[in-house]
């Protein structure tokens, strides 16, 4: 129970950390923006993020059913939530509060699919001519509890001006 309760502490912190990177300085009327062909912007992916570590919380104190869709707030206020709703989950593992779902579960659900999603709002920004640079995250400086906006630097980031890390497929 206790490694558990230690990988799933870990588990948000890497989701802070890398969640932040996404929507740390991104620019004015980024929430809003929509790709050609996309779903959903920025903001209600963020929302929905917020809704998922809310549930995820819940879930562990034994509310498994009580997965709630809210009405995003603006930008700011979804940034805000993200980072208070992954410090109070936080504080309530740190406490030694139950773990009523399994691990497994909660990272194959809302934990993974967050992670999903700020992989979809890094894409957006690189869409929205506002890209974050990628990292060797291995080497990233992710500490249990450290869930708010004051993350560590980079470890080691990709140069943004060589475009894609991976060299470009040739067709035949």
């Amino acid at each position: 129970m206790e490694r558990d309760r230690a990988l799933l502490r870990h588990m948000l912190a890497t989701l802070a950390y890398r969640g932040g990177k996404v929507i740390r300085g991104a620019p004015d009327g980024f929430g809003s923006f929509r790709a050609e062909g996309a779903l959903n912007t920025p903001l209600a992916l963020l929302a929905h993020i917020g809704d998922l570590i809310e549930w995820a919380h819940r879930w562990c104190r034994g509310d498994e059913a009580s997965y709630k869709v809210s009405e995003p707030l603006d930008w700011n206020g979804e940034v805000q939530r993200f980072h208070a709703s992954l410090e109070s989950f936080d504080r309530y593992l740190a406490s030694g509060g139950s773990l009523e779902g399994s691990l497994e579960a909660l990272f194959q659900a809302p934990i993974a699919d967050a992670l999903t999603h700020v992989g979809q709002i890094a894409l957006l920004r690189r869409m929205a001519g506002d890209p974050v640079a990628g990292e060797a995250y291995r080497l990233a400086e992710i500490v249990a509890g450290r869930v708010g906006p004051e993350q560590a630097q980079p470890g080691r980031e990709f140069e943004r001006d060589k475009g894609a890390i991976w060299p470009k497929p040739t067709l035949s």
